[in-house]
């Protein structure tokens, strides 16, 4: 059996808003909705997500989770904690920060694999200067045996490229079963979900490193100039993946798809075009400049725009210029 935690319940103070950093729409949906997407795609059967702040604008958004109130916040290890609707679960069960929402499905199967025979697997990084980031200390078979704060390195940690890329699949009896062993002896005084390393290595369980192959993956969002940065990768994805598969868009940085739109064969998409929601292009369709297209289904063979507006209908005709076409 497949689990999931998401943690989610911090303000995130750098946005800057009142809304719930992971409600922050990314295209066309919150930042979570892609995490959510992306652990069901992989076979999630429970996903477990932490709130805290603006609870209930998140429960409100998302009926098919389940959740767990973390209230005060008192770290990672904490919110783990509050998710005891899992304690007696089977299986593994892979936590995961709710701010991180361009993680894909491939990668998170590589997390589950390779958890197959160990107790815990964490996603790593390696970057040419590691800095301040927690750095990742492996034995000489190769397991990971600690997670060691930057400021507490010795000179010949610091030299190691490998950080926590901070997430983590356990299995899941493993994780409930040590979670009391957290404890707050640190500057912070919380509970650090990075100590489990540590305390399953120290009873001789297996604990193991993926590095990741695309860091843009795991990139984390605080702020609305890293939203921007995430926006900037998620649009170049979704794109090359439509090229790819023989959609010709003329200019990609000036065109915006949504993660579930659907396009068929011979789609001709002009510059300034977006397609957002659970729109539908038909084979041989031509978006002119500047045309939008929200929820909406477009038939075979017509034309749409320029700076037209389709929303909300079925559209089995071509529609000429500046045309707001809503059914």
């Amino acid at each position: 059996m497949r689990n999931a935690i998401i943690l989610a319940a911090g303000k995130g103070t750098r946005m800057k808003s009142s809304q719930s950093k992971v409600m922050h729409r990314l295209i066309d949906r919150p930042m979570l909705a892609y995490i959510i997407d992306a652990l069901r795609a992989v076979g999630v059967e429970r996903i477990v997500v932490v709130v805290g702040y603006q609870a209930e604008s998140i429960k409100a958004a998302f009926h098919d989770v389940e959740f767990a109130l973390q209230e005060p916040q008192l770290g990672t290890g904490h919110a783990v904690m509050q998710c005891t609707q899992l304690k007696d679960a089977q299986g593994d069960t892979v936590i995961i920060y709710g701010d991180g929402p361009c993680i894909q499905p491939e990668t998170l199967e590589r997390l589950f694999q390779t958890n197959k025979d160990a107790s815990c697997t964490l996603l790593t990084a390696e970057l040419e200067d590691a800095g301040a980031y927690g750095r990742i200390v492996r034995d000489a078979k190769g397991n990971v045996t600690s997670i060691v704060e930057a400021k507490d390195c010795t000179d010949q940690q610091k030299q190691i490229r490998e950080i926590n890329a901070g997430m983590y699949c356990f299995k899941n009896q493993d994780l409930f079963e040590n979670l009391s062993k957290l404890q707050t002896n640190n500057a912070q005084n919380e509970y650090y979900l990075t100590d489990m390393v540590s305390i399953l290595a120290s009873q001789n369980k297996k604990v193991k490193g993926l590095v990741i192959e695309n860091r843009d993956e795991v990139m984390g969002i605080n702020d609305c100039y890293e939203l921007n940065k995430a926006y900037v990768w998620m649009c170049n994805h979704i794109n090359t993946h439509w090229m790819k598969e023989g959609v010709q868009i003329v200019d990609p940085l000036r065109t915006v798809i949504g993660k579930d739109v659907k396009i068929g064969k011979d789609v001709l998409i002009h510059p300034n075009v977006e397609i957002l929601g659970q729109s539908v292009i038909g084979d041989g369709v031509e978006l002119l400049p500047g045309t939008i297209v929200h929820d909406a289904t477009i038939a075979s063979n017509i034309q749409i725009g320029p700076m037209s507006y389709v929303h909300e209908c079925s559209c089995d005709q071509s529609i000429g210029s500046f045309i707001d076409y809503t059914k």
